[in-house]
């Protein structure tokens, strides 16, 4: 038995990267006898359609592996959820997974970061600096699908930068004046660290290469979706890929001298 995981890099001329590690609903066949959490709240706990925020003109990392097959956004030890505390309280397996199933999948997270930090050096190779997006969502009404949602304690977008390094302070700033406002006129909730702060694989790329680059941990609230039936919403979801597209211009100006 090998167990399969999915997931693509593009590479084109740019050191702008978007990943959506999250995006991803798979899961293995062989780990389907095992598995507990039905799909439905597997797809209210994923990132679905970051994929499509990630369609930018970057550098991209898509998974299409459920996080709950492997989270790439956790520790090597918590990558696999073997409690409901790693999971919102959720039961994710029926029984304990056998030894020779937890190794392979702690195999595929290894090979993994091998290859996401072989790409980010590739880049610091070529250009001598990076940025990624690493592009997720998340519920605001985790108390049912007709509460009203906490504005206050929920951005529309939420960026989380506590792994960078002090020096990218401005870039942030600049970034977060971009995302403020859209082409049409309408002004958007983006704040910075409020509801997630970054995950490991924003604390892994910093301490890795943190005075060449940044992670932008970019959190969208399920404003896109229903996140309760997974409903898609397409001309939010546009406006949310539009905002990212437009930062852009932000990023090239600011990296337009050597730093």
């Amino acid at each position: 038995m090998s167990l399969s995981y999915l997931y693509q890099f593009e590479n084109y001329r740019s050191p702008f990267w978007a990943f959506a590690i999250h995006d991803g609903h798979h899961i293995d066949a062989d780990l389907e006898s095992y598995l507990h959490i039905a799909p439905e709240d597997r797809l209210r706990e994923e990132d679905p359609y970051t994929a499509i925020l990630a369609e930018l003109p970057f550098n991209r990392f898509v998974c299409g592996t459920s996080r709950f097959q492997l989270d790439l956004n956790r520790n090597k030890d918590g990558a696999i959820y073997l409690t409901p505390e790693q999971s919102w309280g959720i039961q994710v397996w029926r029984t304990a997974l056998p030894q020779h199933i937890k190794d392979q999948l702690y195999e595929s997270y290894d090979m993994l970061y091998r290859k996401i930090t072989q790409q980010i050096q590739n880049t610091i190779d070529r250009y001598g600096y990076f940025v990624v997006y690493d592009i997720h969502s998340y519920n605001a009404l985790r108390d049912g699908p007709t509460v009203m949602i906490d504005k206050v304690n929920n951005p529309q977008i939420n960026i989380g930068t506590a792994n960078n390094h002090s020096k990218w302070q401005e870039l942030t700033s600049a970034l977060m004046d971009v995302l403020r406002t859209g082409k049409d006129g309408q002004v958007y909730d983006v704040r910075e660290n409020v509801k997630f702060k970054g995950g490991f694989l924003s604390s892994y790329l910093n301490e890795q290469f943190g005075d060449k680059g940044c992670v932008f941990s970019i959190e969208f609230r399920k404003d896109f979706m229903n996140e309760w039936t997974g409903e898609v919403y397409p001309q939010k979801l546009q406006e949310y890929k539009q905002l990212l597209m437009q930062t852009t211009d932000t990023l090239e100006s600011y990296f337009a001298y050597e730093r």
